[in-house]
């Protein structure tokens, strides 16, 4: 499904001094374009579309106007250099100089998570390209950034995203991302991006002013209410905005968050569509998403190259420390259930982690496990046959905290933030302190790492993931809580009891 125009949505430079104007806004009953030298109306040209050109050139700021009174940022700007109560800005990303990519495949995938704000002092994009060569030469083959769409105030996870197309100012905007990406190529690593479609953030009164963007039709997310993809241009903003990233920014592969939440009950699943727009733009690019349970319909309906699962996490965390609270709740800690994760036939297909953002994040106080948890669970998850994930910090043992932090600017959200973080913890068994103000900037200075060099167990692991071959075989012996692996001629023993590993290839 696509617009009659078939044509793309937001600011379009043509090259002469003027640009072109699309915008979708059901809602408007005209709409004008309000640059430096004036207004320049747009021509409704169907299915809530309105089109114009303009003398407009790369660098101007612009909003859109509706119905003669409000001046808005564009839904499908490109960069907000002064945020997202800021004007919309022109950009030519058809300027940008990015190497190919080195092309993923998952069989020989390990993915690395890191959040640009906290991964270096800077907390840019920029900061982020001194550690690539030794992050490539650990064994990893794809970095994979949390989400970098402009969101409310200076810091944050980034799932609160308002203007979707337009990398976040404050990591240094579409040309940083651009230069991030193409310094990762020329170092062999591909770039995998988190994108949000399954709910758009607080403080969207500019896209609610366009059009229908949510619904109450197919319930609740747990953010609020639905996006309404049965709307043509709602569908078309995810799907523009996925092309985007794989066409003009040369990123290798998306990673989709919490698809569990994206409601759909179209004849062919927003989802489903995605994908296929993807390839047609980029065939070699990777789709991943992330599903809360064990819902394979991304990989049997979709179309999707693989799914993010936290299955084997959650039953190697609560085997490892007896918390059962939250989502821990339905495991049993036994030894044998992590056999049976191991024993899914996904394989790489299955993104699995010792940890990621949200297994520590989403922690009251965003701590990670202590040393010898973290060796053996990560062992166990590198030594699988699923594609790996290594979070920020993890393989030299990062001892700060990655904890929640917001920098909302709305006084009223960020009062309900503090509230519901507290909420969140409450009748937490194992959790009896005060929970971090997530607004406090001292949450978010407390999260940036101090790297170090890698242990010696990620590399050899790695290195060895490299040479394994065959099919993983699983033993276990609950009583003595050990667990056996072997692929070929590599033998990994896990003791849960003694919390020690020992690998022999």
């Amino acid at each position: 499904m696509r617009l009659a125009t078939d044509t793309v949505l937001g600011a379009v430079p043509l090259g002469d001094g003027r640009a072109l104007f699309r915008t979708w806004a059901p809602h408007g009953r005209s709409v004008a374009v309000r640059l430096p030298g004036g207004e320049t109306p747009l021509a409704e040209v169907g299915d809530g579309v309105w089109a114009g050109e303009a003398e407009a050139a790369p660098g101007d700021d612009y909003r859109l106007v509706l119905d003669g009174a409000h001046a808005w940022p564009d839904p499908h700007s490109r960069w907000q250099p002064e945020g997202v109560r800021g004007p919309s800005r022109v950009l030519d990303t058809g300027s940008f100089e990015i190497a190919a990519g080195p092309g993923l495949e998952l069989d020989e995938l390990v993915l690395y998570e890191l959040h640009v704000g906290t991964f270096s002092r800077d907390g840019t994009f920029a900061g982020v390209v001194p550690r690539l060569r030794a992050l490539r030469e650990l064994g990893v083959t794809a970095i994979e950034l949390m989400p970098v769409a402009t969101f409310p105030g200076e810091r944050g996870w980034g799932y609160d995203g308002l203007y979707t197309f337009a990398p976040h100012r404050a990591y240094g905007g579409p040309e940083g991302l651009a230069l991030l990406v193409d310094a990762a190529h020329r170092e062999g690593l591909g770039v995998v991006l988190d994108v949000v479609y399954n709910h758009i953030g607080p403080g969207n009164e500019a896209l609610r002013a366009f059009g229908p963007y949510f619904t109450d039709r197919l319930g609740e997310t747990p953010w609020g209410d639905a996006v309404d993809y049965t709307q043509r241009g709602v569908r078309e903003w995810a799907l523009q905005n996925a092309e985007l990233w794989v066409r003009d920014y040369r990123i290798d592969g998306l990673r989709l968050d919490a698809v569990h939440a994206v409601h759909d009950d179209s004849p062919t699943h927003v989802l489903a569509e995605l994908a296929d727009r993807v390839r047609a733009v980029s065939p070699h690019a990777l789709v991943i998403s992330e599903m809360g349970a064990a819902d394979f319909r991304p990989l049997t309906d979709w179309g999707h190259d693989a799914i993010w699962l936290d299955a084997l996490h959650h039953a190697l965390h609560v085997t490892l420390t007896g918390e059962r609270d939250g989502y821990y709740e339905p495991f049993d800690g036994s030894v044998a259930e992590i056999a049976a994760e191991l024993a899914r036939p996904e394989g790489p297909r299955i993104v699995a982690a010792a940890q990621n953002h949200d297994q520590v994040g989403n922690r009251a106080l965003g701590d990670r496990l202590p040393d010898a948890k973290r060796r053996l669970a990560a062992a166990v998850v590198l030594f699988s046959s699923f594609t790996p994930l290594l979070f920020q910090g993890e393989e030299y043992g990062e001892q700060a905290p990655f904890r929640f932090f917001t920098d909302h600017i709305d006084p009223f959200i960020a009062d309900a933030t503090r509230e519901g973080r507290r909420h969140e913890f409450r009748h937490f068994a194992g959790f009896d302190g005060e929970v971090p103000d997530p607004q406090d900037v001292e949450s978010f200075e407390l999260s940036k790492l101090s790297p170090r060099e890698p242990e010696r167990l990620y590399v050899d692991l790695l290195r060895l993931r490299r040479e394994l071959s065959g099919e993983l075989e699983v033993a276990f012996d609950e009583d003595r809580r050990t667990l056996e692996l072997r692929r070929g001629r590599a033998i990994l023993r896990a003791d849960f009891a003694n919390e020690t590993v020992e690998l022999r290839a």
